[in-house]
């Protein structure tokens, strides 16, 4: 029974997408698998897609019109997951990476990389045990990055921040490669965590305030400028404290919320999602994309620090000075930059040692 040229790549297109995790098995080659009809866009990897925060992560940039090629690598169940995203109606195309071996197919080619891959913070787990794990994790990672799309923008969410964003820096000068525009840690949650606590004092809708989160992303790092809030408000002593402080302890109270059963997942892949919409929005070339961010900086003494950057084609194409400060922040500024300090040096000993 011959079939016309049509059905053959007809057949050819359904095989690749009831195998889309496994690259041979499709008969088309990996030039020919554009989904029918889809729409021209960005190619975005996820490298820890079967985690708490990479599963929703991935289903939202499935979602998103911007992404005409999602990779999604982890080194375990990422196959279950690629099946189950690709029957989504969406333009995006998925495809699936399972291991070290196949970190390489997963980056070459990608124009933005997220990484939530690590392990969360668990019971009994010091911040310490978290950070010889995690940055073991984001090194090898980052490696693939250098080599497979060295010019891709690095989004980078594996706890802890202030550790892992000097640690993938080192791991990219090393490489000779290292651009500090393309690398971003990704503080969005404190951000979208201000906005929403800020919102519910203020009486308003959450989408109609902008708060701007400085310094860091844990705990005293985490510097809300209430002083700097969209609309104009002010704020008592107490709500100030009180606000400053639930931002500043957001992760914990969703830990505990949950009783040893994760930590921030959901928020944190939707504040994922909308600080890699800024970015792609960059990419495309659109004006005025500006966002807080963790970067290499000169806005203090610190070689990394967290504030508004203007997001553009090269990553973070201008980086915005923390702007005037009351006296309220002037002391949380002193408190987060000595722990900052601490955290950014650790992250650096941990590639030199």
């Amino acid at each position: 029974m011959e079939f016309s040229p049509n059905a053959n790549q007809r057949i050819a297109r359904l095989a690749a997408h009831l195998q889309p995790q496994m690259e041979e098995s499709s008969i088309l080659r990996r030039a020919d698998c554009r989904a029918k009809g889809g729409s021209p866009g960005f190619k975005v990897a996820i490298l820890g897609a079967a985690g708490g925060i990479g599963q929703p992560l991935a289903m939202l940039m499935k979602m998103n019109p911007l992404v005409s090629v999602l990779h999604l690598y982890d080194v375990v169940n990422s196959p279950g997951v690629t099946a189950d995203l690709s029957h989504m109606d969406t333009g995006a195309v998925v495809r699936g990476f399972l291991g070290q071996p196949q970190l390489e197919s997963a980056l070459t080619g990608m124009d933005l990389v997220i990484i939530p891959a690590g392990v969360p913070r668990k019971p009994g787990m010091t911040r310490d045990d978290l950070f010889n794990i995690n940055a073991g994790i984001v090194k090898t990672l980052c490696e693939g990055v250098a080599k497979c799309c060295p010019n891709a923008i690095v989004n980078l969410i594996s706890n802890p921040v202030n550790s892992t964003v000097p640690i993938a820096a080192e791991v990219f000068k090393k490489a000779g490669t290292y651009d500090p525009k393309r690398l971003l840690g990704v503080t969005t949650l404190d951000v979208v965590r201000a906005n929403t606590f800020v919102a519910e004092v203020l009486g308003l809708d959450p989408r109609e305030v902008n708060v701007p989160v400085v310094g860091g992303h844990s705990g005293v790092t985490i510097l809300p400028l209430l002083s700097q809030v969209k609309p104009p408000s002010s704020f008592t002593p107490e709500e100030t404290e009180y606000l400053t402080n639930r931002i500043q302890n957001g992760g914990t109270e969703v830990v505990e919320a949950k009783a040893g059963a994760g930590s921030a997942t959901l928020s944190m892949a939707y504040a994922a999602v909308k600080f890699a919409d800024a970015c792609l929005r960059g990419l495309r070339g659109d004006a005025g994309v500006v966002e807080c961010a963790f970067v290499a900086s000169e806005v203090t003494e610190l070689p990394f620090f967290a504030t508004k950057v203007r997001l553009g084609r090269t990553g973070a194409e201008e980086v915005y000075q923390v702007g005037p400060l009351n006296e309220y922040e002037r002391v949380g500024l002193e408190k987060a930059k000595e722990e900052l300090a601490g955290s950014i040096q650790k992250g650096i000993t941990f590639i030199k040692k």
